[in-house]
């Protein structure tokens, strides 16, 4: 079966086009990632700026194009994925042959469901852009990450937390295997923080103390300490691990093999802070590994990280491609029945 998912995030807008077997092995054919701000004033004002889902619908343009270039059947191994495709999201079941050419579902998490206005964005996406538009709530946003994260892994009987960093929230899923049981999705993301705290270029030492112990409060209000004494390892998702991972190595261009399963240490994630925390933004968008469009937010994210591993007493994370965009893919599944 071929499924596109998008993830239109608080800070940035990803697809993902692949190829998913009945038995949960995923082929990505597209992955893209544009940073969209959305969330950008949400902390403060409660509502979706028109300027920032304008940024989203030209992103989910380009998006829906992607996905009626690559329908299956041009070589692919799924030549029967176009006819599956009416029944996803059971919506827009006027035009889902024409514009739906398979199973397709774009989620919204912590900015969408935080604004006041969410709901217009997610009609629009619905009604404009064809795509089966969901407002995750926080406890489905972290079953659908963690579903992703253990995707293609070997079955492991040692209790992991998968890190999710976002740009509006933290999700912490903990589970073994591809089960999970404690979740949890906490207000602190990369965009909320940066805003809430960071007023300066470079950053003052007090505002990255503030955001700290923010941080800090706010990770340990909402995790009990006998989930966090009871990890073993870490999985870490999304744009600020992947961003470390890449800025450690110096990718230049970006490589996700390379990223995909690397060893993150704590000690690294606090020597890369301090080097960030260091530059103004111009500095850090001329950075190797770091997409320029992360350069406003990647000293919060750092710190979001490397308190998020002092939590969970790690000293180490590995660092992982697949998230709630494989998630997604695998959720579809039942779809192509």
């Amino acid at each position: 079966m071929r499924a596109a998912v998008i993830d239109i995030g608080t800070n940035s807008t990803r697809l993902l086009i692949a190829d998913v077997t009945p038995d949960g092995r995923i082929t990505e054919i597209v992955r893209r990632s544009i940073v969209t701000r959305l969330g950008a004033g949400v902390d403060s004002e409660g509502t979706l700026s028109r300027e920032a889902c304008e940024r989203v619908y030209a992103a989910l343009a380009q998006f829906r194009a992607e996905i009626d270039a690559h329908k299956p059947g041009n070589g692919d191994n799924d030549g029967g994925g176009g006819g599956s495709g009416g029944g996803s999201g059971g919506g827009g079941s006027s035009s889902s042959s024409s514009s739906e050419p398979y199973p397709n579902l774009a989620v919204m998490t912590s900015a969408v469901r935080d604004a006041r206005n969410g709901e217009d964005l997610a009609n629009t996406v619905h009604s404009k852009y064809g795509f089966d538009a969901r407002v995750l709530t926080g406890e489905q946003e972290a079953q659908m990450t963690f579903l992703g994260a253990m995707s293609g892994r070997q079955e492991s009987t040692d209790p992991t937390v998968v890190i999710d960093i976002g740009g509006g929230s933290t999700e912490f899923i903990v589970g073994h295997d591809h089960t999970s049981g404690f979740h949890t999705s906490l207000p602190a993301g990369v965009v909320r923080m940066s805003e809430r705290h960071i007023h300066t270029d470079p950053p003052a030492p007090a505002e990255l103390q503030e955001l700290a112990a923010d941080t800090r409060a706010t990770y340990l209000a909402g995790l009990p300490p006998a989930v966090r004494a009871s990890v073993t390892r870490g999985i870490a998702v999304a744009g600020t691990a992947t961003s470390a991972a890449a800025i450690d190595q110096e990718l230049d261009p970006y490589d996700p093999e390379r990223v995909h399963g690397y060893a993150l240490l704590l000690a690294t994630v606090e020597l890369l802070l301090a080097r960030l925390a260091d530059m103004d933004e111009a500095r850090r968008r001329a950075l190797a590994g770091l997409h320029p469009d992360r350069a406003p937010t990647i000293v919060a994210g750092m710190i979001l990280l490397s308190e998020a591993m002092r939590a969970w007493h790690l000293d180490e994370v590995e660092v992982s491609e697949h998230d709630i965009l494989h998630g997604g893919a695998l959720s579809l599944l039942p779809l192509s029945a």
